[in-house]
């Protein structure tokens, strides 16, 4: 049976979340295209708010693609009744409130529910839970705006609730915290300090389940070094080209690379991240961030919990480590969710 997937991409609040929904997107459509297996439909918000359902994610398909309300597209999405949803949006609302539309309309879409997802983008919140499940976190504080901070430095400074590393400072001595803070108060109304954890790595685990087992991927790894890169920033994530269309930076051997399973620091990274998923409540599969310190101890940094099924896409690139092509991925996360 050919199975109705619906591809729901861009952002009703960012241009910049819409192109690299976009991007990802893309990506997917192209990279697990089974004319046998699937029919593929997809539903584009943009900046504002308005729905369009264009043929393919070209600038020029969506800007030829009608522009409709709410009301209109829930309507579209009801005389569709798609199979399944692949949610690709990256902002807030795209994560949480959208992800619970398709709850309302009854809709099966992959990944983790609207609380896990709100969850996993407070930060303070995430390493709260997880550090009750016994996963090592920084010690660390929020911050209002007008408060002082209490850590001694070296401490790390970054948004509550952003992504891609933006606003996040590496604070090494007291008179730095200023211009740190407002970075990250740029970006958010609360921010999260955490002491710095020696290098030591930083990896990514990703995890997926299969037939109901948490399953841990072959962990990526980041060019970090402790004098010239100790932190990974935005640069370190995405780019513009000349062209204007964002580009994922941390997709080469210069700046990232996948560990060998047999290193004895990816077993200790396995238990902390099914740790992770657990008790955060995530769904199909999960992705967080680990620094490891020089005794070779992982520490909790963040969740990111999304994946867009795109080659690009690190739970992709992890799983094909793992002798689990893109296809299979798909197919697994698809019947996953069928499954309940």
């Amino acid at each position: 049976m050919t199975l109705r997937v619906l591809h729901l991409a861009g952002s009703p609040v960012s241009e910049f979340l819409a192109d690299l929904s976009r991007l990802y997107a893309r990506d997917c459509l192209e990279s697990v295209a089974d004319p046998g297996r699937y029919e593929f439909h997809i539903a584009y918000l943009s900046p504002g708010g308005q729905w369009r359902f264009p043929v393919d994610l070209s600038r020029a398909a969506i800007a030829a693609a009608p522009a409709c309300g709410l009301g209109d597209a829930v309507r579209g999405l009801t005389r569709l009744r798609p199979d399944v949803v692949v949610p690709q949006l990256f902002c807030r609302p795209g994560m949480t409130s959208y992800r619970a539309l398709l709850e309302v309309l009854g809709l099966p879409y992959i990944g983790s529910p609207p609380d896990v997802m709100a969850l996993g983008l407070h930060k303070a919140r995430a390493r709260a839970v997880v550090a009750a499940a016994g996963v090592r976190v920084p010690a660390g504080e929020v911050l209002a705006c007008g408060d002082e901070p209490s850590l001694i430095p070296p401490v790390v400074v970054k948004p509550e609730d952003g992504d891609n590393s933006l606003g996040t400072t590496l604070v090494r001595a007291s008179s730095d915290y200023p211009g740190a803070l407002d970075a990250a108060f740029a970006h958010s109304d609360r921010v999260l300090a955490e002491s710095y954890v020696e290098l030591g790595r930083e990896v990514r685990c990703g995890v997926v389940v299969r037939d109901g087992e948490l399953v841990g991927l072959p962990l990526e790894e980041y060019r970090v070094d402790p004098v010239t890169k100790p932190i990974r920033d935005h640069a370190d994530k995405i780019a513009r080209d000349a062209d204007g269309e964002l580009k994922l930076m941390a997709k080469d051997a210069a700046h990232a690379w996948i560990v060998d399973p047999a290193d004895p620091v990816t077993a200790r990274v396995w238990e902390a991240a099914r740790r992770c998923h657990t008790a955060l409540g995530c769904r199909h599969y999960s992705l967080f961030d680990f620094r490891i310190d020089p005794d070779g101890q992982p520490w909790f940094l963040e969740a990111g919990l999304y994946c867009s099924f795109a080659t690009q896409s690190v739970v992709s690139t992890m799983a094909a480590a793992a002798g689990l092509p893109l296809a299979e991925l798909f197919a697994t996360a698809i019947r996953e969710t069928l499954r309940h």
